[in-house]
Formats: C-alpha cells, structure tokens, sequence
C-alpha cells in the first residue's frame, strides 16, 4: 500500500489462508480423516500393549504362564512323604465322586462300587491311572502311582473292600562290589588323568509334567463333562461342538468360566483357581482342536 493511500486512509484488506473452494474441501476433509486415523491409533496402542489377562490380579504369575515353554522336565524327591489317600481324594477325586457327576461312583455307594471292587486293586489302579469313560488319566500328575493307588483303596474300602493301603516300593540296595570308584580313584580301564568323582546326593525321581500350564487344572476340575459331554458342555477334541464357542475368542470364553454359564457353576469345579489358572484351562481345551 502506498504511501499516499494510507494518507487517505485506505487499509489493505485481511484474509485467511484459505482462499478458494478446493482449499475449503481439503481442509473440512482433512478435519474428520486425521481425529479418525489418531484414533485408530490409540485404539491399536492400548489393545496392543503388553498387559495381564483379564481379571488377573497376580502380573507376575500371568506373565510367567504366557511365556511358559511347551513342555518341560520336573524333579521330584522320591523320598517325600507320600500323601494318605484322603488328601488325594479331596485335592482329585471328590469332584466327581462326591456327588456322581459323569456317572462317577458315589463315595461311600456300596451298590454303585460293588462291581467295580470285584475286579481287583490292580484293575481299579490301572483305570485311574490311565483313564475311563469320562475320567481323564490321573498318572503323570500331582500325585504319583501309589498315591493314586492309595485313593482307590480310600475310596473302595469306604464302599466294602478290604484293599490294603500300597506303600513305596524299597529302592534295591546297591553292592559294594557296583558301587561307584570314590574320589581321586582313577576308573577302571580309564586313563590315570581321569578321576571319577562320586557326587552324594538324595535320589530324585524324574517326571514329565504336563505339556501344558491348563493340562492340570482341566484333569482336576473340567474333565468330569468335558470329557463326555455331560450337561451340554463340549467334548474334549470336538471341533463341531466347539466351532461357535471358538470365535468368541479365549477372553470371553474365560469370562464365561468365572461367572458360569448354563449348568456350569461359576468357575466350573475348580472354585479355588485362579482366573489365570481358569484362562490357562480353557487354552489348553482350545488348543485340542488344532
């Protein structure tokens, strides 16, 4: 503006950055895709980030059950004190035997017992230990074989038998004669430098635990129907029964465990779990499918 204009009084109009129609239309466009795209983005953050399951109140455990190897190898002393029958019936068996569920023989049914007992410890043993009907294998547990074996005679004896309770089998004594060269003795046959050193050492028992961190949970409390159906619930292994359950993802199946759902109770029979323990079972169904 010259100065002669401003003299009489003539001021330079004031405009905006945006001058044409396009302008207009790029910036209204521009006004709804971008608050879409950042919210796109939140939502991916918070769903993505590294979090515990829901309604896991314990991170570190649920941390360590994510990230849990397939399989595993545990060590166990073979000289603890073996459990009495009834604390193996109360932390594996009262499930289904106290009330009958999965046409499980009641506790204490004589009638319901009688034609199982004929058939010999060994038998009912083996049965237990390896599975029948809707009861999943019970070896390779918590709880080794002659726990196991104690269980059946807690509860057969409670129905008439007359079993006597097993006991650990005595570990075979070991001859002076095979005993391992003590320290600083070179081997036989072996060259001078080689010293065989004899490490002492309680004698631990070597098991394979489950190949899965639900595997456990579901013998205990979630084989009873799920192995046969009872109730409506989906077999173990059926990928028709499962098919519409599937899709509803592992977070509302869990949830639908917690809070119980048609003749499930609230958390099936396993009352004192975890949710993480809950959730850890329901994967290891799921992951009977594939």
């Amino acid at each position: 503006m010259s100065t002669q204009d401003a003299a009489n009084g003539y001021e330079e109009a004031h405009t905006g950055p945006i001058k044409t129609p396009s302008q207009v239309l790029w910036v209204s466009l521009a006004s709804i895709v971008i608050p879409i795209f950042v919210i796109i983005g939140l939502v991916y953050y918070v769903v993505s980030a590294n979090k515990p399951a829901a309604g896991a109140i314990e991170v570190e455990k649920a941390t360590l059950m994510r990230i849990a190897k397939v399989g595993g190898v545990e060590i166990r002393d073979a000289n603890r004190a073996l459990k009495s029958g009834a604390e193996v019936y109360a932390a594996q068996c009262v499930a289904c035997h106290a009330a009958g569920a999965a046409g499980a023989p009641k506790f204490g049914d004589a009638a319901a017992w009688g034609a199982r007992i004929k058939t010999g410890y060994e038998a009912l043993l083996t049965s237990s230990l390896k599975g029948k009907g809707a009861m999943g294998a019970q070896g390779g547990g918590d709880f080794d074989d002659v726990e196991i074996g104690r269980a059946v005679v807690h509860m057969t004896n409670a129905a008439g038998a007359k079993f006597a309770v097993p006991e650990r089998a005595a570990a075979p004594a070991v001859a002076a004669a095979d005993a391992a060269p003590a320290v600083g003795v070179p081997a036989v046959g072996a060259p001078a430098a080689v010293v065989a050193v004899v490490a002492a050492a309680a004698p631990v028992v070597m098991a394979a635990v489950a190949a899965h961190p639900g595997e456990a949970l579901y013998k205990q409390a979630c084989v009873a129907c799920h192995a046969s159906g009872a109730a409506g619930a989906p077999k173990l292994g059926d990928k028709t029964a499962w098919a519409p359950r599937v899709g509803q993802g592992v977070a509302a199946l869990t949830a639908s465990v917690i809070k119980g759902k048609g003749a499930m109770p609230p958390k099936g029979m396993a009352m004192s779990s975890t949710d993480v323990e809950i959730k850890a079972s329901v994967e290891y169904m799921l992951a009977q499918l594939k």
